[in-house]
């Protein structure tokens, strides 16, 4: 079956089955940010913004996406190089497999909420796992990023 959609502000044609996964049609499209992991919609290692929402990859038919926005890190790095470098000065990246699901949230959250309360952003980060770190280190980038924008 073919289906069209935007991915990363470009229009895509691509043939799936039926049953094709949207992380593996994002890879096959060469997004290589989207993340397998517990392939259960727990870890959030695949999220992607589809018409700007996070959604987990993993777990939606490719079918489903046709017609729709979808944006995968690589598509927006220059938003995300606002703010990574603050979660880096944490420690929170340190072996940064988790860190592409991190990100994409990230931004819907900044986009929907410019000033989050750190409740909101704990909120906002819940459906991600890190194993190495925890998340305190995330929480203290991400305000720290923001206490900057505030200088």
């Amino acid at each position: 079956m073919e289906i069209k959609l935007k991915l990363n502000g470009r229009a895509v044609t691509g043939y799936i089955d039926p049953g094709m996964l949207l992380i593996d049609f994002l890879r096959e499209k060469g997004c290589h940010s989207v993340k397998r992991g517990c392939e259960t919609a727990n870890c959030g290692l695949c999220t992607v913004l589809m018409d700007g929402k996070p959604i987990l990859s993993c777990s939606m038919l490719a079918a489903r996406a046709a017609g729709h926005s979808v944006q995968t890190l690589e598509g927006l790095q220059e938003e995300a190089a606002d703010f990574v470098g603050f979660i880096a000065d944490q420690g929170a990246d340190q072996c940064g497999f988790c860190n592409p699901g991190f990100v994409m949230n990230t931004i819907a959250l900044l986009r929907e909420i410019p000033d989050p309360t750190d409740d909101e952003i704990r909120a906002y980060l819940a459906g991600n796992l890190c194993r190495c770190s925890g998340y305190d280190g995330q929480l203290r980038g991400i305000r720290a990023y923001l206490d900057s924008r505030k200088k």
